[in-house]
């Protein structure tokens, strides 16, 4: 019995993180012979691989619309609100793809993504022009992104990681962030701090980044009997922001819930994630 609840869940998070083709995509993700970017012993695959990236993918999402361009962007051409679901398994797939497939893969979903980039301008309402390829505005969203993920495994991860591996993970992820056209990413923990306070100058949390943070926060596409379960995630992805954020998306800070509450639930969530998808 419990085996088959076990079953259905993991496969119930499986579909709707990778989709009705996750099972086929994986198997050529994994199973095509090949080089890799990654080699086995290499700490992205640790840290992609964790369930704490349920957290950190939210979180970072959050963080990333602080950039008015960056969610210029998204709110005039990603689809979320529409399609939430679909980006979100075309980002695992990404991620997927370039952590583990082979070095042929990740390159092919490299060039697809920075294909889809070159198409995606546009003006916000102030009359600021955006370029998706723009490799400034590339450099934020990949920062926000990695500094995300890596706070959700240090707080949340299975194996943690020694403060040398998880520079090495910033390191991985400037493989990445170069093929898709940053300049000169961060490559240590140290580096990835400077990147990411050089761009609070640029950043606020205008009308489009609060009703992102509302729809992501309050109103996920979910049935109501799955609510409960993504707000606790939700919850751990609100405490992981940097502190300076909160402020900015109308996110007050309890920090006597957060640690009594909110972090020990992210832990028994990460922890049943673990469980049902055999991670």
């Amino acid at each position: 019995m419990l085996t088959s609840i076990r079953d259905q869940l993991g496969q119930a998070l499986f579909r709707r993180v990778a989709g009705p083709d996750g099972p086929a995509t994986r198997a050529r993700i994994h199973d095509t012979p090949g080089p890799r970017w990654f080699g086995p012993d290499r700490p992205i695959r640790t840290v992609h691989g964790d369930a704490s990236m349920f957290i950190g993918g939210l979180s970072a999402l959050l963080l990333q619309s602080l950039h008015p361009l960056a969610m210029a962007a998204v709110a005039g051409h990603s689809g979320y609100r529409g399609d939430p679901w679909g980006r979100l398994q075309r980002t695992s797939a990404f991620l997927a793809v370039t952590t583990y497939g082979t070095a042929t893969d990740a390159q092919q979903a490299v060039d697809h993504v920075r294909s889809i980039h070159e198409r995606i301008r546009g003006t916000t309402a102030e009359g600021v022009p955006y370029h998706a390829a723009d490799p400034h505005l590339l450099g934020w969203v990949h920062a926000a992104e990695t500094d995300s993920f890596l706070r959700a495994h240090e707080r949340y991860g299975a194996h943690l990681l020694d403060a040398a591996a998880y520079d090495a993970y910033v390191a991985d992820t400037a493989r990445i962030a170069e093929a898709m056209g940053v300049i000169d990413p961060p490559r240590d923990r140290r580096e990835l701090a400077e990147r990411l306070s050089a761009y609070r100058p640029e950043l606020r949390a205008g009308p489009e980044a609060r009703a992102a943070a509302r729809f992501l926060l309050f109103q996920p596409p979910l049935p109501l009997a799955l609510r409960p379960f993504y707000g606790g995630l939700a919850a751990n992805a609100v405490a992981l922001l940097p502190p300076w954020t909160r402020g900015m998306l109308w996110l007050p800070r309890l920090p006597v819930v957060e640690d009594l509450a909110v972090r020990p639930t992210g832990q028994a969530l990460t922890r049943t994630i673990r469980w049902a998808m055999h991670r």
